[in-house]
């Protein structure tokens, strides 16, 4: 076959360090900008990113010109310098390790482009962590909780008299 044919839409979700609420209305549109940049570069095309504080979602028709690792490692490291570079985050900014990565057929992309535009109301009515660990379940993929979020977690979520020193 002489010529290669692909159409392929995937969905990446990645948050920031300890999920750390650090991604603030007043740049996070200039930051969805530097993104979709990056994306572009690599022959891809922005379907759409949006997100809230503590993590992103992004969207996008893949042209498999770049591996899929490569190109959310160039994702989360250039936008990590841009972010700190401009000096947008108290301290040094950083996004996690890990990421998600969701494959959808076309007539899926309204509903998933919805979806994303709409993080902010969604995430009135559900945690990061509930929606990411739907995201995995619905997916069939599995996973062991514990592994899931980062240390960060484990230590606001016991309760303070456990956390004393003896």
């Amino acid at each position: 076959m002489p010529n290669t044919y692909t159409q392929l839409y995937i969905q990446f979700v990645f948050a920031v360090k300890h999920r750390e609420s650090l991604i603030a209305k007043e740049w996070k549109n200039d930051l969805y900008k530097y993104i979709t940049g990056i994306v572009q570069n690599n022959k891809s095309k922005m379907l759409a990113i949006n997100g809230v504080a503590d993590h992103i979602h992004i969207f996008i028709g893949y042209k498999p010109t770049i591996a899929i690792p490569d190109l959310v490692k160039d994702i989360k490291l250039a936008s990590g310098l841009w972010i700190n570079e401009k000096k947008l985050a108290p301290g040094r900014f950083n996004w996690q390790e890990g990421y998600g990565a969701f494959s959808y057929r076309l007539r899926d992309i309204d509903e998933i482009c919805r979806y994303i535009q709409n993080q902010e109301e969604h995430h009135r009515k559900k945690s990061f962590k509930e929606e990411y660990t739907q995201m995995l379940k619905d997916f069939a993929l599995e996973y062991d909780e514990k592994y899931l979020f980062e240390f960060f977690d484990d230590l606001y979520s016991t309760p303070p008299e456990l956390m004393k020193s003896t």
